[in-house]
């Protein structure tokens, strides 16, 4: 009889803790807190993705400090003419854009032929004059090192420029160029936070606008 007992106290002291109890308690919450850490970070990697812009260049559209919500291309590189994108492409010969993730707006994509006025400031894409209403101003500037005009735009590329046409370094540069579609990190989708309202060379001019919150176009 003293024998049961003490295998009875045995196998007691092997039970593991039934649900409730502290022990429980704290493996559920860590493997909570994995699951929900492992579905964000595979939502922020192939879904979408948070920037913030940096710089005046794509104004009227967005100004600096603007924060952005991307649909991610890791599975998805179709691009359309007028999508707003996020490069990574490095740039040394810009020291500021080197590790700046940076925006801009598709103007043409592969097979496209791309030529500009810069006299009229006209752009043009496969013969057709492009109506943009989001710049800032025509397109009058023009790199001297930069495409030869029409130019067509390689497979796998895009060509981009920022809609402050005369303040941006895009596809117009020699350095940028053409750009690899490898490099885009995401489709710009909505505005999340707003950035104090600037001018065309982003001097601050007033505060956070809340009604510029929403879809990009």
């Amino acid at each position: 009889m003293q024998d049961d007992e003490i295998i009875l106290e045995q196998e007691e002291e092997q039970t593991p803790e039934e649900p409730g109890g502290w022990r429980f308690e704290v493996y559920s919450t860590l493997r909570d807190f994995v699951w929900i850490l492992t579905i964000v970070t595979i939502l922020f990697v192939f879904v979408i993705r948070l920037v913030g812009v940096d710089g005046s260049s794509m104004y009227p559209t967005l100004y600096d400090r603007d924060y952005l919500l991307l649909t991610s291309n890791v599975l998805d590189r179709h691009f359309e003419n007028g999508d707003i994108v996020v490069l990574s492409k490095s740039i040394p010969e810009v020291p500021q854009l080197d590790s700046t993730p940076i925006v801009k707006r598709v103007i043409a994509t592969e097979g496209q032929t791309v030529d500009i006025d810069f006299d009229l400031g006209t752009v043009t894409v496969d013969g057709v004059k492009l109506d943009e209403p989001y710049i800032n101003d025509l397109t009058h500037l023009n790199y001297g090192d930069g495409l030869t005009y029409p130019a067509t735009v390689p497979e796998g590329c895009i060509f981009v420029m920022g809609d402050n046409r005369n303040n941006s370094t895009d596809s117009r540069y020699a350095p940028v160029g053409m750009v690899d579609t490898r490099y885009v990190v995401g489709s710009v989708l909505l505005r999340v936070f707003p950035g104090r309202t600037t001018d065309a060379r982003g001097a601050v001019t007033g505060g956070r606008d809340f009604s510029r919150l929403g879809v990009v176009k």
